[in-house]
């Protein structure tokens, strides 16, 4: 994920708002008239001013046509203020809602080396936080700056008609109050941006402990997480009060600059009174709109800061969006899969400095059951994310009845294979509905079979609505065990023609185990299996079992025959059989 220059995020978000070109005419239309009609009210304040002070005799009659006309123009300004927010809203929360559904889609389809590269945390913070700061920027972006420029425009143009002299002094002083924005605005985007990439740090730490909580407690962690939360949130605090700092210091800037301005505007004016250059409700106008004028400078550099912090949070969103995707070249479905796979001198790492598998070569008869098994980090779930393409690998090929797997659809490829894996994964609804993600078109019937195959049915009868009952997996309300039992229940509502099982028992205890390999065996019979597992009591049984170390193939054969080669195979039995 690369970060792209101010300029280049700007024009990204400009391009986002082209769909949206009817609604932003809209709102430009009602804010130039919000703009006039407030623009008008210092004027007819001004002839009032003129119509009780010009004259001996007050002209009642004007003066109340005036006063009438104001507060049709108040009115009017309300509306036309109201249809224009109104409008911007709606844009800014509908291209929110549009980059963060983008988001959320491509993470979807992401390279998992993008995704596993970054804390998952990290990628909340962006989709999440970061949208909303974004919105809330643009928001401000919409309703101030561009209202802004149209009041300074407008009142130097007021003001001109009033005098020229006069307006030359508000004019030629309005650099200064544009120097010390752009100046700060620089600086705060710099510590915006180290801001927004701390908090999603944070974010992610927080995440990290959370679902470890059990884990820090045993190994007695909790002081040493808050330790090293602490110096990430001194970190993000720093990062937070130089932005704030900068940021602060915009507003207060600009107003002195144009506190100095109407000042002189005032005392300037009044010499000019005496001499009949301007009347006193001409004056009294001019004031008002050198006020006016002041007001949105003050403003837009306030607005500034935070569309930098925007643009900051915009530039980690769109590295998200522009993540690139897995590569799918493939266009022939597999047809009946009879379960053959080869491995043809396969190389991969992680790190292209280093080697993880090199030269790696098997090959896997249809209906074959085979175990992988080896010591931590040798490379076992590895070989299974480069089957199932969650990776590509760097040199060589992956067969599937002889065909590259680069050739088959991703969809294709991943429906075919069935997968039970450590991890759990159930969605906050009815256990029902968890179980016919496999296979939406399954009767109850077929539910409760599969259900008694894997020896769940027994603990789901026990929920209070069985079936029916709304499940949340982070709620702690089933064990892990059941809910593995669950998963392995919803591979078996709809078998595919070949099977992946990565660590499928680890949270079940071995009694349970047992009752549900005899549910593994029939499900496995006449489909190709790969089994990666660190009980070896679970792989006894497999037609092939591969010892992986260091990425490689060190020893394989049946169970018997790594048994009376003596190796690392049969050293790893022992241990595990002593273990047990």
């Amino acid at each position: 994920m690369n970060k792209q220059p101010q300029s280049k995020i700007f024009n990204r978000i400009l391009s986002e708002l082209r769909e949206y070109r009817f609604s932003i005419l809209i709102s430009v239309v009602c804010a130039l008239f919000t703009v006039y009609l407030t623009l008008l009210i210092p004027i007819l304040t001004g002839r009032a001013v003129d119509c009780i002070v010009a004259k001996e005799n007050v002209d009642f009659d004007k003066l109340i046509y005036i006063l009438q006309l104001m507060v049709v123009t108040v009115v009017a300004t309300f509306f036309t203020q109201w249809i224009m927010n109104r409008v911007n809203n709606r844009i800014t929360y509908s291209v929110t809602k549009n980059l963060r559904d983008r988001a959320f889609a491509k993470l979807q389809h992401a390279k998992l080396s993008d995704i596993d590269s970054h804390p998952h945390g990290d990628f909340v913070s962006r989709i999440v936080s970061d949208a909303d700061t974004f919105a809330d920027g643009l928001l401000m972006g919409f309703t101030q700056v561009f209202t802004g420029v149209l009041t300074i425009i407008g009142t130097i143009y007021f003001m001109i008609t009033i005098s020229l002299k006069i307006a030359l002094i508000v004019i030629i002083a309005t650099p200064v109050s544009l120097l010390i924005a752009k100046f700060i605005s620089e600086k705060t985007y710099k510590f915006f941006g180290t801001q927004a990439k701390l908090r999603g740090q944070e974010t992610s730490y927080i995440e990290e402990i959370i679902v470890n909580k059990n884990i820090v407690r045993n190994m007695d962690y909790e002081d040493d997480a808050l330790e090293n939360f602490g110096s990430m949130n001194n970190d993000l605090a720093d990062a937070s009060m130089k932005a704030t700092f900068y940021s602060s210091i915009v507003n207060p800037s600009t107003r002195l600059v144009n506190n100095l301005i109407y000042a002189a505007v005032g005392v300037f004016g009044a010499v000019m009174v005496t001499t009949g250059g301007i009347t006193v409700g001409g004056l009294a106008s001019f004031l008002s709109y050198a006020s006016t004028y002041a007001k949105p400078f003050n403003e837009i550099s306030g607005v500034i800061t935070e569309f930098q912090n925007a643009l900051a949070c915009a530039s980690r969103l769109f590295e998200v969006i522009d993540a690139d995707v897995e590569l799918d070249e493939g266009v022939d479905k597999l047809i009946e899969p009879r379960g053959s796979i080869e491995f043809k001198n396969v190389c991969f790492s992680y790190d292209k400095s280093k080697k993880l598998i090199e030269n790696l070569n098997i090959k896997v008869e249809p209906g074959q059951k085979v175990a992988i098994v080896g010591p931590t980090g040798a490379g076992k779930s590895t070989i299974i994310n480069l089957l199932m393409r969650f990776y590509d690998i760097d040199l060589g090929q992956i067969l599937i009845d002889g065909r590259d797997i680069r050739e088959i659809p991703l969809d294709d490829l991943r429906s075919n294979f069935g997968m039970v894996l450590q991890e759990t994964w159930l969605k906050n609804a009815s256990i029902k509905e968890n179980l016919k993600m496999a296979n939406p078109e399954a009767s109850d019937e077929e539910i409760i079979e599969a259900a008694k195959a894997s020896h769940a049915h027994s603990f789901i009868k026990k929920m209070p609505y069985g079936y029916d009952t709304v499940i949340n997996a982070g709620e702690g309300t089933l064990s892990l065990g059941q809910l593995q039992l669950l998963c392995i229940t919803r591979v078996m509502l709809n078998i595919p023609p070949m099977l992946i099982l990565d660590e499928a028992t680890s949270s079940i205890d071995t009694r349970t185990e047992q009752r549900i390999q005899s549910a593994f065996n029939k499900m496995m019979n006449g489909r190709t299996t790969f089994v990666v597992a660190h009980r070896l009591s679970t792989i006894k049984g497999a037609d092939l079992i591969l010892f992986i170390k260091d990425g490689a193939i060190v020893e394989q054969g049946n169970h018997s025959q790594l048994l009376q080669k003596n190796g690392f195979y049969a050293k790893l039995y022992r241990s595990d059989f002593e273990i047990n």
